[in-house]
């Protein structure tokens, strides 16, 4: 999710890690392993600390973090969309708090009572 915030390539972040796009790829798609020597790594191509990869982590419980991956509204799949991180990028560059509530209230309206 940060790499494409960044509007970083896969392929840019090979480079920067020394291993290959496809390697990237299996990374992030949870296929293969990230040790820690690798990870702070990513972290400064990334250009944050290690501890973002792990914020939130103590506050959800094993099943709920299960669940933001395989349930249906997928969130983790929807922030790394490009359309979630367009959206979030925009959304981040409102600067007025009541803007932002305003915005967060109006997408509410329009999904309607079934949410």
């Amino acid at each position: 999710m940060r790499r494409r915030i960044l509007g970083m390539s896969q392929t840019t972040l090979a480079e920067g890690l020394n291993v290959t796009f496809q390697q990237v790829q299996k990374y992030e798609k949870g296929k293969n392993r990230v040790g820690a020597s690798r990870l702070q790594s990513v972290a400064d191509c990334l250009d944050v600390p290690v501890s973002f990869f792990f914020e939130g982590v103590s506050e959800l419980s094993e099943s709920a973090g299960e669940e933001i991956f395989t349930s249906g509204s997928d969130l983790a799949g929807f922030l790394a969309s490009g359309e979630g991180v367009e959206l979030n990028r925009a959304f981040a560059k409102i600067k007025d708090a009541r803007t932002r509530l305003k915005v967060v209230s109006l997408v509410k309206s329009l999904v309607g009572p079934y949410s």
